[in-house]
C-alpha cells in the first residue's frame, strides 16, 4: 500500500513545529544545593548518637528551616586535635565544598596542648581552605572555669584571633547553651545529647547561612 505525501501546508507546519522545539530553552535542571563540610572531632562524628541526631544532620535541617538549604557532610574523627585536622584536611574536605565549618579544639583543651601551637595549626587550616576558595566558619569553644585562668584566656582567644586575622566568619562557642547543662549532655558531661545537638545546630545555622551567601555572591 502506498502513502500519499503530506500536503505542502501540513509539511510546513510540521517543520515549523520541529524548529520551535529545537529553539525552545531546555528545562532548567534542579538547583544544586551548596555543600557544607564540618571538619571536627567526636562532636561532629556524633559520638553516642545516631547519625540522624548528630550535628551534620541537625545542621542540615536547621539550615533548611531558615531558608538556606545545603548538603552538610560530617568530617569528624573522634579524638582529633587541631593538628590532626590539619593533617587530614585535603582528603577530609572534598573539592566541591562551598563552606567548611572548622569545629576542632576540644581535644587540644583536654590534652592541655600548647595554645600557641594550636593557634598556628588553626591558622594553617583556614589559610589552606581559603587557598582552595572554600568559605570558612571557625567554630570556637570556651574553656570551663576549672581550667587555669591563664590557659583559659589564651585558649578562648585563639579562635577569634585567627578568624579576625584571616577575615573569616566566627561562631564563638559551639557548645553555647549546652555546656554545663546535665540535661543537654551525655553521661560524660562533655558530649551533647540529641537535645543538646539541636540547640548547637540552631545557633550555628545562621552563621553558616551567612557564610554560604557571601561565598556565592
Amino acid at each position: 500500500m502506498t502513502h500519499s505525501p503530506l500536503p505542502l501546508l501540513d509539511r510546513r507546519a510540521l517543520l515549523a513545529g520541529f524548529a520551535a522545539l529545537a529553539s525552545a530553552p531546555a528545562l532548567a535542571a534542579p538547583a544544586k544545593r551548596p555543600v557544607v563540610t564540618i571538619l571536627g572531632d567526636s562532636i561532629t562524628a556524633g559520638l553516642g548518637l545516631s547519625a540522624a541526631d548528630a550535628l551534620p544532620a541537625r545542621l542540615q535541617a536547621a539550615l533548611a528551616k531558615i531558608g538556606s538549604p545545603a548538603l552538610v557532610r560530617g568530617a569528624g574523627v573522634s579524638g582529633d586535635t587541631i593538628a590532626g585536622g590539619l593533617a587530614r584536611l585535603d582528603f577530609s574536605v572534598q573539592a566541591d565544598t562551598d563552606v567548611c565549618v572548622v569545629a576542632l579544639g576540644g581535644n587540644d583543651l583536654l590534652q592541655g596542648q600548647d595554645t600557641r601551637a594550636s593557634k598556628a595549626n588553626l591558622d594553617r587550616i583556614v589559610r589552606r581552605l581559603k587557598a582552595r576558595r572554600i568559605g570558612v566558619v571557625v567554630a570556637g569553644l570556651v574553656a570551663p572555669p576549672q581550667i587555669g585562668k591563664g590557659y583559659a584566656r589564651d585558649y578562648d582567644a585563639m579562635f577569634p584571633a585567627v578568624a579576625k586575622a584571616e577575615g573569616v566568619a566566627l561562631y564563638p562557642d559551639l557548645r553555647k547553651g549546652v555546656a554545663g547543662r546535665r540535661d543537654l549532655t551525655q553521661a560524660d558531661g562533655i558530649h551533647p545529647n540529641a537535645a543538646g545537638v539541636l540547640i548547637m545546630a540552631a545557633g550555628l545555622a545562621p552563621v553558616v547561612a551567612k557564610a554560604l551567601k557571601a561565598h556565592r555572591a
